[in-house]
This record gives C-alpha cells, sequence and structure tokens, in this order.
C-alpha cells in the first residue's frame, strides 16, 4: 500500500512524499493530474457586436485583439470549480438526454458577463472585471482578478457572455487544473570521504559537515535538495572536482519519491490531489473488471 506524507502545501502548491511504491505509480499518479482532474473552464464567449450610446457618446464593440485571441485568454482564467455542485454536461441529471446544442443548466455551466467601456488613456479590461450570473462565491478569485484580456481606448468597448463547463486536460489544457507537476527519486546524501569533503565545507555555502548525522549521512529532504545544487560547485567542469571527487554523493532511497505540482487557482492542491487519485483508482478498479471478464 502506497504511502504519503505531506511536505510542503499552501493555496497553490502541493509537495508529498511517496513510499513503498515505484516510479510507475509515481508517473501514473503525474499523467492523471494533468490529464483527468475534472476542472470548469470557460469552452464558449459570446461577444456582443454593435454600438452603444453612452453619455451622448457613441461606443462600437472594436478593440486591438481579435474576438478569437480574448476568447483564448477566457479559456486559461481560472474558473472556481466546485465538484459537489456541477456535473460534466453529458452526465448532467437535467441534461443528458438532450442533444448536445441544447444543453446547459445550472447545474453543469456557469456564465460569466462583462461590458468595459474604454477610456482615453487607455482601459485594462481584466477577470475582474467579468461577473457571475449566480452566487457571490463562484466569483474569479481576488488573487486573479487581475489577469489582463485587452485594452480599449475611447468609443472602444467589449461585451460578452462567457460559459464555462467541466471538462480534463485529455481534451484541451484549458481544462488541466495543474501545471510544473514533477516527481523525483527521494535522495539521501552520504559522506564518502571526510578530508575531500572539507573542499564544499571551506566555500562557506549553506550546508555544513553538522547537518549530517553521526553516520555521515543528511536525510532532510529540505537541505538535501540544497546539498544537491551546491555539489555543483564542486562537480564536473569546475576545477576542484578533480581532488573532491565523490567525497560527498547522493544516493536514491528505494521506492519513495517526492511529488510536486502546483494548481493555477481553480481549485486547492490538496482537493486536485484528491480528485487525480479518485480518477486513477477508478481507472485501474475499471481495468481489473475487464481482465477478469477476458480471462
Amino acid at each position: 500500500m502506497v504511502k504519503i506524507k505531506i511536505l510542503k502545501e499552501t493555496n497553490d502548491r502541493l509537495q508529498l512524499l511517496m513510499s513503498e511504491t515505484d516510479r510507475s505509480f509515481a508517473n501514473a499518479l503525474r499523467r492523471s493530474l494533468i490529464s483527468d482532474t475534472p476542472k470548469m473552464a470557460i469552452d464558449s464567449v459570446r461577444f456582443q457586436l454593435g454600438t452603444k450610446e453612452q453619455d451622448d457618446e457613441i461606443w462600437e464593440t472594436t478593440g486591438p485583439l481579435p474576438d478569437e485571441m480574448v476568447a483564448h485568454r477566457l479559456a486559461m482564467v481560472p474558473i472556481p470549480t466546485q465538484h459537489d455542485r456541477f456535473h460534466f454536461q453529458p452526465e448532467c441529471p437535467n441534461c443528458s438526454e438532450l442533444v448536445e446544442d441544447d444543453r446547459g443548466c445550472l447545474e453543469c455551466q456557469m456564465i460569466y458577463t462583462c461590458v468595459v467601456f474604454g477610456t482615453e488613456e487607455g482601459k485594462w479590461v481584466t477577470a475582474g472585471d467579468m461577473k457571475y450570473l449566480g452566487e457571490e462565491s463562484l466569483e474569479i478569485p481576488a488573487e486573479y482578478k487581475s489577469i489582463p484580456l485587452t485594452k480599449l481606448m475611447k468609443g472602444q468597448m467589449i461585451e460578452f457572455y462567457a460559459t464555462a463547463v467541466m471538462g480534463r486536460g485529455r481534451d484541451h489544457v484549458k481544462w488541466s487544473p495543474v501545471c510544473g507537476v514533477s516527481f523525483i527519486p527521494r535522495n539521501v546524501g552520504v559522506i564518502k570521504n571526510k578530508t575531500r569533503a572539507k573542499i564544499l565545507w571551506n566555500m562557506n555555502l549553506s550546508i555544513t559537515a553538522k547537518d549530517f548525522d553521526k553516520d555521515s549521512r543528511l536525510e532532510d529532504i529540505d537541505k538535501v535538495a540544497t546539498l544537491s545544487l551546491e555539489l555543483h560547485h564542486v562537480g564536473e567542469g569546475t576545477e576542484e572536482s578533480r581532488e573532491f571527487e565523490d567525497a560527498i554523493v547522493l544516493e536514491e532511497v528505494p521506492g519513495e519519491f517526492i511529488l510536486d505540482f502546483e494548481t493555477d487557482g481553480s481549485m486547492t492542491p490538496r482537493t486536485a490531489f484528491e480528485k487525480a487519485s479518485h480518477e486513477l483508482a477508478e481507472r485501474f478498479g475499471s481495468l481489473e473488471t475487464d481482465l477478469a471478464a477476458a480471462l
């Protein structure tokens, strides 16, 4: 049974230590995070075209960017995803039996509207200008409201309705809630030659001999990460490498890996990990059932 320990957790980043596992499982989990985790993202945009009179002035729905480019930027805006409230449209209890063009209800789509007028000095249109037609809790998160969409000058305006639906990253990257997903084997630092190791200590870097235990081993994950960087000072291509050789080495811990990733803000990293694990478990369960039936 795979064991998981949380090493670091913030609002948008999660670092885990997985033990009693192998590379194939760690990679499967990485791929599930990227491709299988359900997420809401803007899938269609309806731009209102024409002119509008306001304050005795005529405003026209034109701007410096084509509608297609604005729509692409909208697709990448992190939409708050609440998995317990929204369904995939083909699985929606209200819309699943309808043809695709007729699908869309309060349980399988989110609609945002935006109306912005330009100014003499130029007005930035940002994700914060998008208003959700519903509960305030589903507005764009405050930390992402400054994402720029376009800039409007005097006489220019933009008006659109954007519809977000649930999807998966394997269908389009806009539905992938994570980025920078990586896993590496867990290493420990080992002093092989205390005399030659002094070459590194004499450089007055972060890691010193005092960080190693009585068995000349360094197991603290953060300090090992720092040590791996500092070893470049005595690595290949340096003058010191000739004498230092392998005075300190990094050794892999069998069956242990460090998984690290960030989210785009559409959900917490813990939620993304839980959903990815659930999707992966369901896939293996389905595979097991199919194999049993075939055999």
